[in-house]
């Protein structure tokens, strides 16, 4: 789903960078005139300040964070210091949910329910960024066949924010109990990256034992524009997704005499194209779907043919039917292929489902309540709306199986401003993206962030 932008085709994030000017401001035309924002309550204003104050504190937090990263239900070290925090701030806590999941519960008095999801994994990837307190870390994982394998760990995509941003309201809502009522709910969740972790906490018994299910839930997601703008809108804001990893199996030789092999890694090379035209020849040209292969792993010699082949691929879409496309024709290529190569069906490839979201649908009156107050605090012209993206989120399993379904998902812009100049300055959409190397969060974007969610939560709460 694209949008025509100064002649060109442009993504969800192509789409938003040319429709800003190098100063920062914007002239979108997806962005309506509309009556001017309210003035921001006195409880709003005291929380901010009281932001403010904390901002050194949690900015050393954040940085504390970003330098240890976690992946993926290994977040014990992060899910310590969200549990001290919450703690500290009278909320009650329950720990080890969905394995590392955390939940801290504020009762004040009849109100609303509200929930905010923070998660707190990052990714295998080496920063690059040169950052006094960029990560270092490395650690080992096992991989779905069962081997073991040492990998880089970096938050590339904002986790690290969103967890401070997390304990930067615990405080502030506490501390200012006379200006809400209401219950709030604060979610540590791991494994976002995996698009695992919000169902496995919801399995394991999120509401089970005293955590109560919201009216509304709230997450915010770091973003590489720049700091001060936001996205919100209602209706589709990110794609499903589903997460496969497909092992071809072969008879492994020497390198010299293939013919006296099978050769899985020519299996995999042959469907990694294959794929391809489920896209372009399967799921109609005006429809988005995304299908990834993100790795291939076999054999380490140069000589050797491996006996397996494993390929991890990742599908984005909007509609359950191309989904359908998509896995059906996986399927049906990685059974043709072994079958041309003559392996029997005992030997047929398979394939391990894990981790899977529903795209992720807005609700309009959450919005219709939020956008008002963003623009009060931004300007006007700093809320946007985009068209869908093929990003994609799990948060929102957390209360898909509920009565109540109301979400919200705001992404904020977190990169340096002058950093987003420069790669506007240079012809590019941005300077960098998620998931990216040199993946940065501006650090006035910890108490904005905080502040946000902060006045998100109190107009929620009814203030």
């Amino acid at each position: 789903m694209t949008r025509r932008v100064l002649g060109k085709s442009l993504g969800a994030t192509a789409a938003l960078a040319a429709s800003m000017s190098l100063g920062g401001s914007f002239a979108s035309p997806s962005v309506r005139a509309e009556t001017a924002a309210p003035a921001l309550s006195p409880s709003i204003v005291k929380l901010h300040a009281a932001i403010d104050a904390d901002a050194p504190r949690l900015i050393e937090i954040f940085k504390d964070i970003h330098a240890n990263p976690e992946l993926g239900f290994m977040e014990t070290r992060t899910a310590g210091i969200v549990e001290r925090e919450l703690k500290a701030n009278g909320f009650k806590v329950r720990t080890g949910i969905g394995k590392t999941g955390v939940v801290g519960v504020l009762e004040n008095g009849p109100g609303p329910i509200v929930m905010f999801r923070a998660d707190m994994d990052a990714n295998s990837v080496e920063e690059t960024t040169g950052l006094p307190y960029a990560s270092k870390k490395r650690v080992t994982r096992t991989t779905s066949d069962g081997r073991p394998e040492e990998v880089p760990v970096m938050h590339a995509c904002g986790h690290d924010a969103h967890t401070t941003w997390l304990i930067g309201l615990a405080k502030a809502m506490a501390a200012n109990k006379s200006e809400w009522k209401g219950t709030l709910v604060l979610v540590a969740q791991p494994a976002e990256e995996m698009i695992e972790g919000a169902r496995a906490m919801v399995e394991d018994g999120l509401y089970a034992e005293g955590v109560p299910k919201p009216d509304y839930l709230l997450a915010m997601h770091t973003a590489p524009f720049a700091t001060g703008v936001v996205l919100s809108q209602p209706g589709y804001i990110n794609a499903g997704t589903d997460q496969l990893d497909v092992t071809f199996y072969g008879v492994g030789g020497h390198g010299s005499i293939p013919h006296v092999a099978k050769d899985p890694v020519l299996m995999a090379a042959t469907a990694v194209v294959e794929y391809q035209f489920i896209i372009s020849r399967g799921i109609d040209a005006q429809k988005a779907a995304v299908l990834t292969v993100g790795a291939i792993q076999a054999g380490t010699d140069n000589n050797v043919i491996p006996g397996t082949a494993l390929v991890k691929i990742n599908l984005r879409w909007y509609d359950e039917a191309d989904r359908k496309i998509m896995l059906d024709g996986i399927e049906r290529i990685n059974r043709s292929i072994a079958a041309a190569y003559a392996m029997p069906e005992s030997k047929f490839p398979t394939t391990v489902r894990k981790g899977w979201s529903y795209p992720v649908k807005n609700d309009p009156d959450m919005v219709a309540k939020l956008n008002p107050l963003l623009k009060g605090m931004l300007g006007d012209d700093k809320v946007l709306a985009i068209p869908p993206q093929m990003g994609s989120e799990d948060f929102h399993h957390l209360v898909l199986d509920n009565e109540k379904k109301a979400y919200h998902y705001i992404q904020v812009g977190t990169a340096k401003p002058e950093h987003f100049a420069k790669a506007q300055k240079e012809g590019k959409p941005i300077l960098y993206a998620n998931h990216n190397a040199d993946y940065q969060v501006d650090l006035d974007g910890i108490p904005l962030g905080t502040k946000i969610g902060a006045a998100s939560l109190l107009t929620l709460l009814g203030n």
